[in-house]
């Protein structure tokens, strides 16, 4: 970094050689802070592919088609299969946001030894943009055309009866021979419409149902709901909650979605990560703009998903 000046006020050379050291130590940090899990960043595969100069992604969103058959050693008739695309285009959007400090601030950290500039505001900006990209991977942002995992078009829906007390679909008032019907009719609402070229292997659920799950017995065995799907259910082999799906269906129910959350499925897109600029100067205060792009998620197979709502 260069030395920091001003029209007006100027920091002379030991403050400013302090104000650059300062800033590249909270820079540092910043990157290397570990904050509250936000999951959908754990969740959902990033992709960082398309550089931060891109202003678009074209992808294909993919259907699979075909069948196999028996032949005679003469045959020519060998069935075709093949898989059709649909070619999209979707807009990446910048993120913003800064931090600073003022003139006295400096000058106060650089006259004592040892005191440094508060780290948190550093902190804050970076939180602020992780929320913004976890909201727009599970909510999307109509306004700006942006996909979210919770109403991404083609994603089939699955029905659960509802027999739970007093006619409930709710699992809280299921019992557990209900609720393990229950995820089996939403993993076929991926699989047989695939003819199961598509089995889901992880189930999202709001906190309340997944610490049901992690508390319901299973008659007199200690084995807990979770424990036995997990280590039972062909298909589901992680069952994760989120926050964000309670009250994330219509009409303000729970929702819960199942899916193949891999790169070749779902990816979160990206392509420039959080970075911070250098300082700009504005009367006494010193600005540093921070900056990220993204452009949601992408489902290149959606009925490799499903949701269901009332859970």
């Amino acid at each position: 970094m260069g030395d920091i000046v001003s029209s007006d006020i100027r920091l002379d050379r030991g403050e400013s050689l302090f104000f650059a050291r300062e800033l590249d130590r909270i820079k540092a940090q910043t990157y290397d802070v570990k904050l509250d899990e936000l999951k959908a960043l754990s969740l959902i595969p990033i992709s960082t592919d398309a550089g931060p100069g891109a202003t678009t992604i074209t992808f294909r969103r993919y259907t699979g088609a075909g069948f196999a058959k028996i032949i005679s050693d003469y045959a020519h008739d060998f069935p075709r299969v093949d898989v059709y695309g649909e070619e999209e285009t979707i807009k990446i959007h910048s993120i913003g946001d800064s931090y600073g400090y003022n003139l006295m601030e400096i000058r106060e950290a650089a006259m004592v030894p040892g005191r440094n500039l508060e780290l948190r505001r550093a902190t804050t900006a970076r939180r602020a943009h992780d929320e913004k990209i976890n909201n727009l991977a599970l909510q999307g942002d109509p306004v700006y055309k942006i996909q979210g995992l919770f109403r991404y078009p083609g994603i089939s829906e699955a029905t659960l009866p509802a027999d739970g007390t007093g006619g409930s679909k709710s699992w809280k008032t299921k019992s557990e021979d209900q609720i393990l019907r229950d995820l089996n009719i939403i993993t076929d609402a991926v699989i047989l419409p695939t003819s199961g070229r598509e089995v889901p292997d992880t189930l999202l659920v709001p906190r309340e149902t997944y610490n049901l799950l992690a508390n319901k017995r299973l008659g007199d065995n200690q084995t807990t709901l979770l424990k036995y799907i997990l280590d039972n259910n062909p298909d589901i082999k992680r069952i994760e909650w989120l926050n964000e799906l309670a009250g994330a269906g219509e009409d303000g129910v729970n929702r819960a979605i199942v899916g193949k959350f891999d790169t070749d499925h779902i990816t979160l897109e990206i392509p420039q990560p959080f970075e911070q600029f250098d300082p700009i100067q504005n009367g006494m205060e010193y600005t540093v703009p921070c900056h990220s792009r993204c452009a949601g998620i992408i489902i290149y197979y959606p009925m490799a998903f499903a949701y269901v709502d009332g859970i």
